[in-house]
């Protein structure tokens, strides 16, 4: 086959506009990534104000820490100190929040398939265990080296902030690998605390915990009343973990990781909508009761939490931390003392260096004996961007400091080593993305096709060996996209066998909110043989595209329809629709429909003679 061009149709003002809309700028990315960034900034701004504070008097900032609560009722109580309650009540709802995604990368996510999950499992094991060799090496004979926790952990909301505001154009699959990452790393380093820095630990409570969690388990089965339940066996579960000696904000994730996941299902979208129906058609209080329920039921509880506690994590609960544990003295006699420490430069050395060479390094590795699938885009200059943002521990580092290591100076020195890794991963994963895009001059994004066409994958209308190709990224509820598939027909009747047409998905989903949906119905269809025909259905009629409307056209074209309903819910059909819009995003798409035709990138009509022209153009060119 030959290479592919690029055309795009001619300018008209609403394609315009939805072009405008879909070019990734510096101001919609911020609000894409908004919360990434804010909750970035927060942390960051917390660490300063909490060294500045202490700097400015730190037995001031040691007292307020060490305020002492008691919390209780009657005889039974319970005493904190401020520090303790962040660290071990507070924390565990961001243990909580990582744990259900983590369930969600399992069940519903880029985990769920051997292919895309080996490469990111791979590079987070070895970005814990090159890591922690490092610091051994440094801190060996010193003491501290079974503080080696303190560098096996990718701070999640630094690394995700960090990409937002420093990464590369075209940043999505990126994205994506190091969520994959940074779960199985959240999971490593967990499960590290859990077994290596638990002290005192005293197995009974922990049968009340056990009995807990099978109920949090059942829970899924109650009709009704699910919240309260939850949050009461929460508290209980919680209390356990701390009567046990095991770290209690490990209690958020275990409980996290028996709360349901699940695609909407289709009844349940439905039901909702006829609820929605009736309390329009009759409004009162029980019809929008009903529907309220019904529309928040249809959205899996790991969903519903996630949405509902992740901003109060970002803004709150992260922020809080650092201001109770970045607060380290930077005075001389400290610089001078980190500056000699081994375990500060072990703590330096097994984030930046540790990280970099273990997710780097076991990524290339893979890449090169192919082994596992990394996607279009994710070239080695911007994995190495990607690996050097690993570096940043933060959250994690800080946190296994308080528990790893004793006595203030070494603590001093290893919050210093932290805080400087923090600061030089940053540095240098900047840097290595500026080289990355001034490498990769703009004229010449998009000129290619980033994943040859493969007719195991692809959706392939006519002989798959024809001479002439077109490459289709479109939206189902588009009307260009609809008008183009008019001219693709018309260029068939005049090539005939010797044109091959490929439709990959590119739904506009801030203008077509059904998009997303029919292109998952399609690979729903594709996986009975049925893409096309149900393509022409979906164009046939694009005023009409919601769940029903879908099933229907699914009976229609004899479909299975139980089979079809549940390879609509299936994480295989959502990947293969994500993969085709993050491919989009790497060849910097902006409108629909674009072609690729086999040449270089030509912008133009799309009309069936200018196609013509091109096809026979990308040919005749040497």
């Amino acid at each position: 086959m030959t290479n592919l061009t690029l055309i795009q149709r001619s300018p008209d003002p609403e394609a315009v506009g939805a072009s405008r809309d879909r070019r990734p700028t510096l101001a919609q990315r911020f609000r894409a990534m908004g919360r990434s960034r804010i909750g970035a900034l927060l942390l960051l701004l917390a660490t300063l104000v909490a060294i500045v504070w202490a700097n400015i008097s730190f037995t001031g900032y040691e007292h307020f820490w060490e305020t002492q609560l008691t919390l209780g009722l009657g005889d039974l109580h319970l005493e904190f100190t401020l520090h303790a309650l962040v660290n071990d009540a507070l924390m565990a709802l961001f243990f909580f929040t990582v744990g259900l995604e983590v369930r969600r990368e399992f069940a519903i996510g880029e985990l769920t398939s051997w292919s895309r999950a080996v490469v990111p499992v791979v590079a987070a094991v070895a970005g814990l265990a090159v890591p922690a060799l490092i610091f051994v090496m440094f801190t060996m004979g010193t003491g501290h080296a079974n503080a080696w926790g303190v560098v096996i952990s990718t701070d999640t909301a630094f690394l995700v902030g960090g990409l937002a505001l420093i990464g590369p154009r075209a940043v999505g699959r990126l994205r994506v690998f190091l969520l994959a990452l940074a779960v199985v790393d959240d999971i490593g380093a967990l499960s590290i605390i859990a077994l290596v820095y638990t002290k005192d630990f005293n197995p009974v409570p922990l049968i009340v915990a056990a009995v807990g969690l099978v109920v949090v388990y059942f829970t899924r089965y109650l009709p009704s009343g699910r919240g309260p339940v939850y949050a009461t066996l929460a508290v209980v579960v919680w209390l356990a973990f701390l009567a046990s000696g095991v770290h209690p904000t490990l209690a958020g994730v275990a409980i996290a990781l028996l709360i349901p996941v699940y695609r909407p299902n289709r009844r349940d979208v439905e039901h909702a909508l006829d609820l929605a129906r009736t309390f329009r058609q009759s409004p009162n209080t029980e019809y929008a009761r009903a529907a309220a329920n019904s529309l928040r039921e249809s959205i899996s509880i790991n969903e519903r939490l996630q949405s509902a506690w992740s901003p109060y994590v970002a803004y709150v609960v992260l922020p809080l931390f650092a201001l109770a544990n970045a607060g380290v003295r930077l005075n001389g006699d400290i610089l001078v003392g980190a500056v000699v420490s081994p375990l500060a430069w072990g703590v330096v050395a097994g984030l930046v260096v540790g990280k970099f060479v273990g997710v780097f390094g076991s990524t290339v590795l893979l890449r090169a004996l192919r082994i596992g699938e990394l996607g279009p885009g994710l070239t080695v200059d911007r994995l190495a961007g990607g690996a050097a943002l690993c570096g940043i521990g933060f959250t994690i580092s800080l946190f296994i400091v308080d528990l790893a290591i004793p006595g203030q100076d070494a603590q001093n020195a290893a919050r210093v080593g932290v805080l400087a890794a923090t600061v030089i991963a940053f540095v240098v994963a900047t840097i290595l993305f500026r080289i990355s895009d001034a490498h990769r001059p703009k004229e010449e994004m998009g000129l290619t096709l980033v994943r040859p066409v493969d007719p195991k994958r692809d959706h392939v209308f006519g002989d798959p060996k024809a001479p002439f190709t077109i490459v289709e990224y479109g939206d189902f509820q588009c009307g260009f996209c609809l008008k183009a598939t008019g001219s693709v027909g018309e260029v068939r009747e005049v090539l005939g066998d010797d044109l091959r047409y490929v439709w990959r998905h590119a739904p506009l989903t801030r203008f077509h909110p059904n998009a997303l949906a029919a292109a998952e119905a399609s690979e729903a269809a594709a996986r009975q043989g049925k893409f096309f025909e149900f393509e022409r259905s979906l164009f046939a009629d694009q005023e009409h595209q919601l769940p029903s409307d879908i099933m229907r056209r699914a009976a229609d074209l004899g479909l299975d329809l139980e089979r079809f309903e549940a390879d609509l819910a299936s994480p295989e059909v959502a990947a293969r629709v994500r993969d085709d819009m993050l491919d989009a995003e790497a060849m910097d798409i902006t409108a629909v429909p674009t072609f690729f035709i086999n040449g270089r990138r030509h912008v133009g009509p799309y009309d069936a003679q200018s196609l013509i022209r091109a096809l026979q153009a990308s040919v005749a060119a040497p």
